[in-house]
């Protein structure tokens, strides 16, 4: 075990480094520790430490310095074993708060959320919508916009609604459409997404050969569109392009380079998230550096949580340099975590 490997000064001194590396990105040296947090130590017995610490492998001691940076495992370890538990004081929830209050409708909690959470922790943030493969459905309405064109509004037992527009290519009465409206209600409510798309062809074969059958073909060749997560551009909201690219990390050009690609690659960033969070159910997951899947996201940490609506859950989480805040940025995600669910939770009333 980690724990057990390192003595208390041992650990005290590495706490040390990454706090002091983490404010100011620079190698960390022994006269600097003993300097800013008078530990009884002098600088001489906490190089000896940090030397022990690099043969660990927690500590790197850059050729160019004399100071020391953590390494990944240092930065796990931190995380598992040093890392304090902080909550947001009341005038950052404060804040929290009145943002999202703000929003009207499930899409600006999850544009709120992830400018908030990019603003406040300096990193590219992403929050997933709510997927809704195990959504259950409550109610379908069918409102004829025109003589081409239909509005399907679907309402799920958390509260969400849904609206999706079909073109039809026969005209189609109003008193069919209220037909179908009542016949989907009755075959398909309390069934999720996931049993309506595989059993909607059986449940309405009866129906195939009446006067009722165009409507009912447009709902089955559409029921991936209609019973199904929301499209590509609506996945999730990403943020933090600015924010990402204003840490030291990235002034190298090959480093750079490296986080536009990450910015401008939307679905890595998404799948990352999901994946990451569902991990962990809903605790909050970490990965550090070389522990991420990708080789190209070694130099960078992710943190991401699970979020509930209901029987549905969405993610949200950050992605940056190895180097950051980690207490603060989980105590920021699950803070928000909790009030995304309670605003969606809000506007469903």
């Amino acid at each position: 075990m980690l724990k057990e490997i390192l003595k208390e000064r041992e650990k005290s001194i590495l706490r040390y480094v990454i706090h002091q590396y983490i404010l100011t990105a620079t190698p960390v040296g022994s006269r600097n520790i003993a300097k800013k947090y008078e530990i009884g130590l002098s600088p001489a017995t906490i190089r000896n430490i940090m030397a022990d610490l690099e043969d660990l492998g927690f500590l790197n001691h850059p050729h160019t310095s004399a100071g020391r940076i953590p390494t990944d495992l240092g930065y796990r370890f931190y995380v598992d074993s040093l890392m304090p538990r902080i909550s947001l004081d009341q005038n950052e929830k404060d804040f929290i708060d009145a943002n999202l209050k703000t929003a009207v409708s499930d899409k600006d909690i999850i544009k709120t959320t992830a400018e908030l959470l990019s603003t406040i922790t300096h990193q590219i943030a992403c929050v997933t919508y709510p997927q809704f493969e195990e959504a259950k459905l409550k109610k379908i309405q069918i409102v004829q916009l025109s003589t081409s064109r239909i509005l399907i509004v679907i309402e799920i037992f958390s509260g969400l609604v849904r609206t999706i527009t079909l073109e039809i290519s026969t005209k189609i009465e109003k008193k069919e459409l209220q037909v179908v409206e009542k016949l989907l209600n009755q075959r398909l409510s309390e069934l999720t997404f996931k049993q309506i798309k595989e059993s909607f062809p059986e449940r309405f074969r009866d129906k195939m050969n009446t006067s009722l059958q165009p409507i009912i073909r447009l709902f089955l060749d559409s029921s991936d569109k209609i019973f199904s997560d929301n499209n590509d551009d609506e996945k999730a909201y990403i943020y933090g392009a600015k924010e990402a690219l204003s840490h030291p990390e990235f002034l190298e050009t090959g480093k750079f380079g490296s986080i536009i690609e990450l910015i401008e690659n939307k679905d890595v960033i998404i799948h990352l998230i999901q994946e990451s969070s569902n991990d962990t159910l809903f605790s909050t997951n970490i990965s550090i550096g070389l522990e991420q899947k990708d080789k190209n996201l070694e130099d960078y940490s992710l943190i991401s949580k699970k979020y509930k609506v209901g029987e549905i859950n969405g993610s949200l989480g950050i992605i940056g340099p190895t180097r950051m805040e980690y207490s603060k940025t989980v105590a920021v995600i699950e803070y928000l975590a909790e009030q995304i669910s309670k605003e969606m939770k809000r506007l469903s009333l």
